[in-house]
């Protein structure tokens, strides 16, 4: 009996694995379970000024600000509640600072919510110290929730396009975690029904950290080929 329950979650483990892709790559350091940990200690260490965007308690308590200790927390979020010290509309996040630095400036959850997300990251870099840190986790997968407030998925590589070089920004790490089983339904296309969905996720991180000031930065003059180094989009078994 024990061996056969051995044998029926080996066999599921290798399945898992055949839906994960090797160009995608699981973050380490500030995987979905990780990076709060790693951001605390961090900010602790440091005596950071500490800014969260959407820190409003939604789904339950937030540990994050009692745990730092040794670090200034500020709580921002477009709706009052429980650990929001400011509110406002991350689009203009500048205005409501009157030129303060941060740190440490982080989101989790909140960016697929955001109507003009690059709009957001150009105001949140502009509240960051150059040799501060940037810290963004949403959504690679998800259901559909908060309608009508859920507009974006975000790869890993699509939180890089947001915070990029000519910006000041430099990846420390990207990644994504949790990776999803999935099958299209028998409410698909008919040539679609019940096939596998490889390459799926829950959650992207990326951490990034700010090494210059850029305050002529333009979306319109952002260069693609400079953040990705020249490469090609290459079609698939070509």
């Amino acid at each position: 009996m024990m061996k056969n329950l051995f044998l029926k979650i080996k066999n599921i483990f290798k399945s898992d694995k055949s839906y994960l892709h090797k160009n995608v790559p699981l973050s380490i350091t500030v995987a979905h379970d990780k990076w709060c940990d790693y951001l605390i200690e961090l900010a602790n260490k440091n005596h950071w000024n500490v800014l969260e965007i959407g820190s409003r308690e939604v789904t339950g308590p937030s540990s994050i600000r009692k745990k730092l200790i040794n670090a200034r927390y500020t709580g921002f979020d477009f709706y009052p509640g429980n650990n929001v010290d400011v509110v406002g509309d991350v689009h203009k996040l500048s205005n409501y600072f009157n030129g303060e630095k941060f740190d440490l400036i982080f989101s989790s959850a909140c960016f697929e919510h955001f109507a003009m997300p690059w709009i957001a990251a150009q105001e949140i870099v502009k509240l960051l110290k150059v040799g501060g840190y940037i810290f963004v986790e949403t959504h690679y997968s998800f259901s559909s929730h908060e309608r009508p407030w859920h507009y974006f998925q975000f790869s890993e590589n699509a939180l890089e396009v947001l915070f990029n070089k000519e910006m000041g920004i430099e990846c420390i790490e990207k990644g994504v975690s949790n990776p999803i089983v999935a099958r299209f339904s028998q409410y698909a296309a008919e040539y679609l029904k019940n096939r596998a969905i490889t390459g799926m996720y829950c959650h992207s991180e990326f951490l990034g950290r700010k090494f210059k000031e850029e305050s002529d930065f333009s979306w319109y003059h952002v260069n693609l080929d400079e953040i990705y180094n020249r490469t090609e989009y290459v079609k698939p078994n070509a």
